[in-house]
C-alpha cells in the first residue's frame, strides 16, 4: 500500500493533520458550506496478497463565500488506522465551489511498514476530510462516507467424480477456499465458512442451491450428493464483511 506516511498537501491553504484517528461522530457543519457531491470510485476494494488496488475520492464543496480549501482526505480503517493518498488534485470549477479527488494505494505487501495493510484494517473504511469557507464556514466529513477494503477470497475449481457418473449413484465434489492473509501475504485455508453447492442441468443457464457445507480447518470442501441430472457442479461463497464473495469454476458431469 503506497501510501505517504505524512499528511498530504490538502487543496488550498497546506494544514498538518493528526496521524491518529479521531473520535467517530456525526458530520457537523457551520453556516451554508455544503457538499454537493461525493463518490468512491468503487464500493468494494477486494485486495490480494501482491497487486495494489487503487480507489480515488472524489468531493465538490460549495459556500457562498467561495471555498477556501479541502483539507484532510484520510481514509480510516475500522481499528483506527490513518490512510493517506499518494495523489490529489482540486480545481474551483465557480467562484463558489471547489471539486477535489484523491487517489489510494491498497497494498498488502508494500516495503513502508506504516503502508502496509494488515488483517485488522478489513471492513468498512470512513472518509475523514473538512471543508474550510472564505467567511469562516465549515463542514466536516467525519463517518457518513464509507466504503468496503476486503480480503481478495479464491475458491479452487470444483472438482467432482466420478466421471462420467451413473444415474443414480453418489457424486463426490471437493474445492478448497483460501482468503488472503495480509499479515503473511499469503493465500490461507479460511475455516468454518458456510459454502453454497450450487448445481445447473445440461441446457440450463441458472444455478440452484443444492446444500451448504462449512470448510474444515484447512479451508476443505467435501461433500456426496446423488446424481440425478447431467449437468455442471459448482461452490459459491457470498463473502463476509471482511472478505470477498467469490464463486469457484464448474465441473460438468456427464451420466452413464
Amino acid at each position: 500500500m503506497r501510501i505517504r506516511t505524512a499528511a498530504t498537501a490538502a487543496c488550498g491553504t497546506l494544514t498538518l493533520l493528526a496521524l491518529l484517528a479521531p473520535a467517530a461522530q456525526a458530520d457537523t457543519h457551520k453556516g451554508d458550506t455544503t457538499i454537493t457531491s461525493f463518490s468512491f470510485s468503487r464500493s468494494t476494494v477486494n485486495v490480494g496478497v501482491s497487486a495494489a488496488q487503487s480507489l480515488t475520492v472524489s468531493a465538490t464543496a460549495k459556500d457562498d463565500s467561495g471555498i477556501k480549501g479541502i483539507y484532510g482526505d484520510k481514509l480510516i480503517t475500522p481499528d483506527g488506522h490513518v490512510v493517506f493518498p499518494d495523489d490529489a488534485s482540486c480545481s474551483r470549477p465557480t467562484s463558489t465551489t471547489m471539486k477535489c479527488s484523491w487517489t489510494y494505494s491498497l497494498d498488502a505487501n508494500a516495503t513502508d511498514d506504516y503502508a502496509d495493510l494488515k488483517n485488522s484494517y478489513a471492513g468498512t473504511w470512513h472518509f475523514d476530510g473538512e471543508v474550510a469557507a472564505n467567511d469562516q464556514d465549515f463542514y466536516t466529513i467525519d463517518t457518513s462516507k464509507t466504503v468496503k477494503v476486503k480480503r481478495y477470497a479464491k475458491l479452487t475449481a470444483t472438482q467432482a467424480s466420478p466421471e462420467p457418473v451413473v444415474k443414480g449413484r453418489g457424486l463426490t465434489v471437493t474445492g478448497t477456499l483460501t482468503r488472503a492473509n495480509w499479515n503473511t501475504n499469503v493465500y490461507a485455508g479460511y475455516t468454518s465458512q458456510k459454502v453454497a453447492l450450487q448445481f445447473k442441468k445440461s441446457g440450463s443457464s441458472t444455478y440452484s442451491t443444492v446444500k451448504t457445507v462449512t470448510t474444515d480447518g484447512s479451508g476443505k470442501l467435501k461433500t456426496t450428493v446423488t446424481a440425478n441430472y447431467a449437468g455442471t457442479w459448482r461452490w459459491k461463497f457470498a463473502g463476509t464483511g471482511t472478505t470477498s464473495a467469490v464463486t469457484a469454476t464448474g465441473d460438468s458431469v456427464a451420466l452413464k
